[in-house]
């Protein structure tokens, strides 16, 4: 049975970087269009990115033959390339031990494209391409929204655990960008390989959206990552 083709255009934002983010997608096929969006709390542009491919292709109800258009070089060069594929058959590990930055996003697209003929093409953002002016269009606007979500997979990564210590340790202190009361948020807990340990909770600006890990919070995983 031949396949549905699908032309999709996605985009990601994110302001400041890190920072609350976006993505924006647009899928064509024949007379048919959709659009849709979603905001994210705090994450990264490169988060992003991958994210609004996700979103599209999660979105399909069948296996599909899809065109891909995304102004991001990381997005499109690190699948084209063939990198993806070589940091999971390592590990999702460097050379020198370190992990490989989104590979909880990487993991899931790579199954996506097990599932979907997925052909990724790079197109030149901001150059008057009707269908990727309008998903980026689509990401600026959801980062804007009052209803972010929590971007996961990034308040769990390694790198946002090594950031500075907060000196906001309890839930109602000023924001020290904005002053607004901060609230107390909890993570979905997902142990990843090598993760020494977590934050059980942290700190959020509902107005500015600028979050702070509290020592206090962090837990450590025991034998076998139990924590």
């Amino acid at each position: 049975m031949e396949r549905k083709t699908v032309t999709a255009y996605t985009d990601g934002a994110c302001e400041p970087n890190p920072g609350p983010g976006g993505v924006g997608v647009v899928l064509l096929h024949k007379t048919a269009r959709r659009e849709f969006s979603r905001g994210y709390r705090l994450t990264t542009n490169n988060r992003m990115e991958i994210q609004a491919a996700l979103l599209a292709l999660e979105s399909l109800k069948e296996p599909c033959a899809v065109d891909l258009f995304s102004d991001s070089k990381y997005l499109v060069g690190s699948i084209g390339e063939g990198a993806v594929s070589r940091w999971r058959e390592a590990g999702w590990k460097r050379s020198n031990g370190r992990r490989i930055p989104n590979s909880d996003q990487w993991e899931r697209l790579l199954e996506l494209c097990q599932l979907h003929d997925v052909s990724f093409h790079w197109v030149a953002g901001h150059s008057g391409e009707p269908g990727n002016e309008r998903a980026d269009f689509l990401s600026y606007a959801a980062l804007r929204r009052h209803d972010l979500v929590d971007d996961d997979g990034y308040l769990l990564s390694v790198d946002i655990e090594h950031s500075a210590p907060s000196k906001i340790t309890q839930e109602g202190q000023p924001c020290t960008k904005c002053a607004t009361p901060v609230v107390k948020r909890t993570p979905k807990r997902h142990h990843k390989e090598g993760q020494k340990y977590y934050f059980e909770y942290y700190l959020f600006c509902p107005n500015c959206g600028t979050l702070y890990m509290v020592e206090e919070a962090k837990r450590y995983f025991g034998a076998g990552g139990a924590a």
